[in-house]
């Protein structure tokens, strides 16, 4: 891999292979406090902290785990929204099993996520990040929330552009394998983000090489390598509807069964990032209400510059209007 997407002289690959041994080898910190258990439904749980604050709900992507959504006791959206006095949860969408291979997105949506979005009292706020921000919306046309924000959500998938034609040629090479196994891997679809960017994958490892072991720039940087690199499997009827339906055939939203997020019944807003390439700009759903961010796809969640969208999430779910 590093090889043959780099051409790189051999200084920059040993460094490169450098990098790479020091992350293996790295020290781990301990994860951050367990979160008390809301409800489950199905493999999928709500966890969080609950509070006397308008119920909001984190929902993640299928892809990578939702510790992205509560890193650490400092980087954590969920613990942030709840210390400025909201009701805040977050979803694990759990581990599929091969039984399961027929579930597509839209099953998630309606039989995993809309259960457990209809046992709050009074409608949540959902607050989608990157394919759970195109889930949420799918959510919002089938009960009533209070409104919906997305982070980096993909609504046109065109543009992709030239990257599309890369991630349907790596599925047409792992179909056979994930159709009989009836799951996607996580690793397919670690592959198909690597081709999105094959120079920065290599980059980052390159600079990894040259940081102080255990300073605090290293440690961060592990803990998202360790969350990117992880992640339970796709059913194989969600990873065929986004690779062919989406991907390739370039359905907006999340396919034929999803209204446009512009005519939900409920307030949008939709965070961009300006410099994203695993979710591009250009795949932007176009709202009305649209407020860009200059920070990447992972950095507007977890990066220095993070309190920015964080606060700016907070002031909009305050001037919400009230619900029963």
């Amino acid at each position: 891999m590093l090889r043959s997407e780099t051409a790189a002289t051999p200084d920059r690959l040993s460094a490169a292979l450098r990098g790479l041994a020091a992350y293996q080898a790295a020290g781990r910190e301990p994860p951050p406090p367990s979160l008390p258990l809301c409800r489950t439904h199905g493999q999928a749980r709500l966890t969080g902290l609950g509070g006397g604050g308008r119920p909001v709900v984190l929902i993640p992507s299928l892809i990578n785990p939702s510790t992205i959504l509560d890193l650490s006791e400092d980087v954590s959206l969920l613990r942030w929204l709840s210390t400025e006095g909201w009701q805040a949860w977050l979803l694990d969408w759990g581990v599929p099993t091969p039984d399961e291979r027929g579930r597509d997105i839209i099953g998630h949506v309606e039989t995993l996520l809309v259960p457990l979005l209809a046992g709050f009292e009074r409608p949540p706020v959902a607050i989608g990040y990157c394919l759970g921000g195109t889930i949420a919306w799918a959510a919002a046309a089938r009960l009533p929330l209070a409104g919906v924000a997305t982070i980096a959500a993909p609504w046109r998938f065109s543009g992709y552009g030239d990257g599309r034609a890369a991630m349907v040629d790596l599925w047409q090479g792992a179909k056979p394998s994930a159709e009989a196994l009836g799951l996607v891997p996580m690793e397919v679809l670690q592959a198909g983000f690597w081709r999105l960017d094959p120079k920065r994958t290599v980059d980052k490892y390159v600079a990894f090489a040259d940081l102080a072991p255990n300073g605090a720039e290293a440690r961060a940087f592990v803990r998202l390598e360790d969350w990117a690199n992880a992640g339970a499997p796709l059913t194989y009827a969600a990873g065929r509807e986004l690779f062919e339906d989406l991907v390739a055939a370039d359905r907006p939203g999340c396919g034929s069964w999803s209204c446009h997020p512009a005519t939900l019944p409920c307030p949008t807003v939709e965070f961009v990032s300006t410099t994203d390439r695993i979710v591009p700009a250009a795949t932007a759903a176009g709202l009305a209400d649209r407020r860009d961010v200059q920070a990447g796809h992972v950095g507007m969640i977890v990066g220095r510059q993070r309190h920015r969208l964080w606060q700016a999430l907070h002031d909009w779910i305050a001037a919400l209007p009230a619900t029963r």
